[in-house]
């Protein structure tokens, strides 16, 4: 196991992983489906602050047998930030994979679904600087827990789900390198603990600006290939 340097603080884990939602993922629209439950509050944020892999998977059924205990309307997903964790990606998609299967015999499978998110995340068969695997990378390593309930809802409204994924592609592309690295969506964006807006980057052409969400109390990322975004 790698594990970073410097240890990131949940508060931090937690500003700038709100950071890469709003302005990565609902700004250049990799996801159709998160900006509604971003605006209606409905993502709970959860940080696990430790390096300790066995208390993160705790951590993670935790998480969802809290998720399903909130009804769709209060709580519709939950980004379980470990920020302090994993920073090597085979480990991560490793640890992944075992998330998964645990979560099956703790008895979520069919009402929960695992997603994931690593910023070093990279595809089979693709470089490590492919504009392409930013889809899939998040500030820290990030599990995301969905409802089976809510990914069939999304679906039927969006028919198209199927070609989310090269459009992605495509958008990344017209981006570029330069581009993704203005939107300063990467670990460290907001280390001085909350930077004022004109000091957080510039705008970046095609990225839609979105209000800060009220808090609340609060794809499948593997090496295979596979990805859902949030």
């Amino acid at each position: 196991m790698t594990a970073p340097q410097t240890s990131v603080s949940a508060g931090q884990a937690e500003r700038e992983t709100r950071r890469w939602l709003e302005r990565a993922v609902i700004g250049l629209n990799l996801c159709p489906f998160a900006k509604a439950v971003h605006v209606r509050g409905l993502v709970h944020y959860a940080v696990w602050p430790e390096a300790d892999e066995a208390g993160l998977v705790e951590r993670l059924l935790s998480e969802a047998e809290s998720l399903l205990t909130h009804a769709p309307s209060a709580r519709d997903t939950t980004l379980l930030i470990a920020p302090n964790a994993l920073a090597d990606f085979l480990d991560f998609n490793a640890f992944t994979a075992r998330a998964e299967r645990r979560l099956a015999r703790a008895g979520f499978e069919g009402s929960l679904q695992l997603a994931s998110f690593h910023p070093r995340f990279q595809f089979a068969g693709s470089a490590v600087d492919d504009i392409g695997n930013a889809t899939n990378r998040a500030p820290y390593p990030t599990l995301h827990l969905l409802r089976e309930a809510s990914i069939d809802r999304a679906v039927e409204a969006f028919p198209a789900a199927e070609a989310i994924y090269e459009r992605n592609i495509e958008t990344l592309t017209a981006l570029g390198a330069e581009g993704w690295a203005a939107l300063n969506v990467g670990p460290g964006a907001d280390a001085a603990g909350g930077l004022p807006e004109s000091d957080r980057g510039p705008a970046v052409p095609g990225v839609a600006e979105l209000p800060e969400a009220a808090d609340e109390d609060e794809g499948e990322s593997k090496v295979t290939g596979k990805g859902r975004t949030p």
